[in-house]
């Protein structure tokens, strides 16, 4: 039989290592906290699932219906309009052609092997 008094009884120790706080996280388009009920990740990028937008129509964008160039998002009409309307994901997407970078800058100091 226990002896003891209601006073006498010690309370329960929690452990003090565990905390319900979490990191926040910041949604890539609004910068602002993103609820694990609205979390989407699209390329390793946090999302509201209402910001994650098509970049040139504003479209609402999912898992599936999305293509992404360079960190930029776009809806799957869009990307291929933009690819076809300058035959390069350069031109196309309003970036300098990646050719650019092959051609020599000065004609006077190309070398001629023959």
């Amino acid at each position: 039989m226990d002896t003891r008094s209601p006073a006498e009884e010690k309370p329960v120790q929690r452990s003090k290592s565990f905390s319900f706080k979490t990191q926040k996280e910041v949604c890539t388009s609004c910068e602002k906290t993103v609820y694990p009920m609205e979390r989407l990740v699209a390329n390793n990028q946090i999302f509201h699932s209402t910001c994650f937008c098509c970049k040139h129509c504003n479209a609402k964008l999912s898992l599936v219906s999305f293509a992404a160039l360079q960190g930029e998002f776009y809806c799957k009409p869009h990307f291929q309009q933009l690819f076809k309307s300058k035959g390069n994901y350069d031109e196309g997407f309003g970036r300098k052609q990646h050719k650019e970078q092959w051609t020599p800058k000065d004609p006077d100091n190309i070398t001629k092997t023959a």
